[in-house]
């Protein structure tokens, strides 16, 4: 499965911003997806997880602000993020897996290169 992250950019804070994750290939093995982030000079932390039955997972730093979806007929899942904190400021990464818990622990099999996304305060 590839998958290539779109949709990052340089915005202010209090502003949205949706990423979309486009995967291809053998997309049918691709279970579970999640959106992971890495701020500067910090570890990857998880920010979502979607199933392919539309369970979800948000960390707590982004519950009611973020919202993941996905979309297997166009093999797309993406992040709507609004009110956004210029702690949100980090590289956004898409990845998938056939098991939930993989995509959630951060050990999945596949990724993508990440998107920038940039907040000003």
């Amino acid at each position: 499965v590839d998958l290539v992250e779109s949709g990052g950019g340089l915005v202010q804070a209090g502003t949205s911003l949706r990423l979309s994750c486009a995967a291809s290939g053998e997309t049918f093995l691709a279970n579970a997806m999640a959106w992971y982030r890495q701020p500067p000079g910090k570890q990857r932390e998880l920010v979502a997880a979607i199933t392919r039955t539309g369970t979800t997972n948000y960390a707590d730093s982004v519950k009611g602000r973020f919202t993941i979806s996905r979309d297997d007929a166009k093999n797309m899942m993406n992040l709507q993020m609004n009110s956004l904190k210029p702690e949100d400021t980090a590289v956004y990464y898409c990845n998938a897996d056939a098991v939930f818990s993989r995509v959630i622990a951060g050990t999945a099999r596949w990724w993508g290169q990440g998107t920038q996304v940039t907040v000003s305060s």
